[in-house]
């Protein structure tokens, strides 16, 4: 039984990790239009970032610095939104294509970064030396894993909440304009170039967010860890809950990280044991089966957006 809860809890505190990435891309996806392609790099950036600042001296790369673990998560949620502003400065004018094309250009130099840069975070055996926060006060286990999965969910709720009020108000309706025709927000006076960076910036600190909580709760990051398919996972909890609605983006990155879990387990199970050794292969092709059939099937996802009209006049998004 213990086992059971255990795993419940070790699922649950990954899911709700990646759900905070989810609604990170919701905000520049579903309500700005913007096509992500590097999702993975800014959320690198912030569990690298924060490993670094807050980790223990090691010896052959940067790092040591020994901050409190709220500064050193703050510092890899700064650190993701330095880089989303300069990616997108450089590539925000470009067409959704294109901007696909480019950012997933910068994940992918990141990873490779990460991986050959051994002075500046370890290369290829990654990061280590990263003491968890109150580990020594509560012990390890069953009990601090359910405390820190009550603190992710925290900063779920927190974000969560905070961009639901964001999309309610007028700079929320700002940008589904700009999203749905960007030349007649130009017309009315709005500068969609600057409205579009803040966003790419607000949803990537928020990956950041999710990156740094992602590496405290390894207390490890290496370049496997921020490999381009993390990537289409969150894209895949995206399509799958619904794109524009932040509930749908929490919901679908609990359902994809639910199968993603199960077909390994049955694919190390049942499968014969030559197919076992491409499970992850395999595992690949099946989140690109999700993404196409549910573009397919049922493209705006389990929970759609729906605008309806306020009685001030205004479009606003019900959920």
């Amino acid at each position: 039984m213990i086992g059971i809860i255990s795993y419940l809890v070790f699922f649950s505190t990954v899911a709700a990790i990646l759900a905070i990435a989810v609604l990170g891309l919701n905000l520049q996806w579903g309500n700005t239009g913007l096509f992500n392609g590097g999702v993975v790099a800014f959320f690198g950036a912030g569990a690298y970032a924060t490993l670094i600042l807050g980790g223990t001296p090691q010896e052959g790369h940067l790092g040591g610095f020994g901050l409190a673990y709220p500064l050193a998560l703050l510092g890899g949620m700064l650190v993701a939104g330095i880089m989303a502003w300069i990616v997108g400065i450089l590539t925000l004018r470009l067409r959704h294509d294109y901007l696909a094309i480019a950012t997933f250009g910068v994940a992918v130099a990141f990873e490779n970064l990460m991986r050959n840069a051994e002075g500046l975070a370890g290369g290829a055996q990654g990061l280590r030396g990263f003491e968890r926060p109150l580990f020594d006060l509560l012990g390890g286990g069953l009990v601090y894993n359910v405390v820190f999965l009550l603190f992710v969910l925290a900063l779920l709720l927190m974000v969560y909440t905070g961009l639901e009020r964001l999309i309610r108000s007028p700079f929320g309706r700002l940008l589904r304009a700009i999203r749905e025709d960007e030349t007649a927000a130009r017309s009315l006076g709005k500068n969609p170039a600057r409205v579009r960076l803040v966003s790419f910036v607000t949803g990537s600190v928020i990956m950041g967010m999710s990156g740094g909580l992602y590496g405290t709760f390894y207390a490890f990051i290496s370049p496997q860890d921020v490999l381009p398919i993390l990537t289409f996972q969150i894209w895949a909890m995206l399509i799958v809950g619904g794109a524009g609605n932040n509930r749908g983006a929490v919901a679908g990155a609990f359902l994809i990280w639910g199968a993603w879990t199960a077909s390994g387990w049955a694919l190390s199970r049942f499968a014969p044991q030559d197919v076992q050794l491409y499970t992850g292969s395999v595992q690949f092709i099946l989140i690109g089966f999700v993404i196409v059939g549910m573009l397919l099937w049922r493209p705006q996802g389990l929970f759609e957006e729906k605008l309806v009209v306020s009685q001030q006049g205004h479009a606003t998004t019900k959920r």
